[in-house]
């Protein structure tokens, strides 16, 4: 068993920030709410492709490209004033119910908390302090630091040489199976945040899963210190 780690990177779109506010958007674009899902998959789909070829564009470009190819999709016109509307919701998640409470029991466990995203770092930062916890977290990393992104390794060791942790140190959170897969291979202590939903049989285990968020930072604290 792996040991409790120091510091724990959380990751944040979806696993601390919901997208569902997301649905009500594409809705008065003209595009229905169920078709977040693929959206969401086609902005990773297009952001590994260009990460595998060795190419680096910004969360927020990767999104807009893939939202102009979904509203196509529906017949609806991509123009600058739906696709921003759109977007600017990334501004404005929730974070989900159990956020602060895992928070809060990592810090009283003495555990640093890091915010490690694919995400631009000042949105990040913005969604965190609207949210009300900022205060809890030591430092938002993002991608844009080093122009890959996740799940590359030198995304999480990046992350961990930030925090000046070892990475066997370090633990990743993530509702993401590929981000956990990652950070796996990279050398962290990995806590899967499953919502109901398996982990893929291919992908690197999980080093500890939990229901939901706080579940899965209370599986950390367990581990051996």
């Amino acid at each position: 068993m792996k040991p409790r780690p120091a510091v724990v990177a959380f990751d944040i779109i979806e696993t601390v920030f919901s997208l569902e506010s997301l649905r009500e958007r594409l809705e008065a674009a003209g595009v229905p709410g169920s078709a977040l899902d693929l959206w969401f998959a086609q902005v990773l789909r297009d952001a590994f492709a260009l990460d595998a070829t060795d190419v680096y564009v910004p969360f927020k470009d990767v999104a807009s490209g893939a939202l102009e190819h979904l509203f196509a999709q529906h017949r609806v016109p991509a123009d600058p004033a739906r696709i921003g509307h759109v977007l600017a919701g990334f501004a404005e998640l929730a974070p989900h119910a159990d956020a602060e409470e895992a928070f809060r029991t990592l810090q009283q466990n003495g555990v640093r908390i890091v915010a490690l995203t694919n995400g631009n770092a000042q949105n990040t930062q913005a969604l965190l302090q609207r949210a009300g916890l900022d205060g809890m977290v030591e430092r938002v990393i993002s991608v844009e630091e080093i122009r890959r992104w996740k799940p590359r390794r030198e995304v999480y060791l990046h992350a961990a040489a930030g925090a000046k942790v070892d990475p066997s140190r370090m633990a990743l959170v993530a509702a993401h199976a590929w981000d956990i897969h990652g950070a796996g291979r990279a050398g962290l202590t990995t806590a899967y945040v499953s919502r109901g939903l398996p982990y893929p049989p291919a992908m690197l285990a999980p080093d500890v899963t939990g229901e939901t968020l706080h579940d899965a930072a209370l599986a950390l604290t367990r581990l051996d210190a």
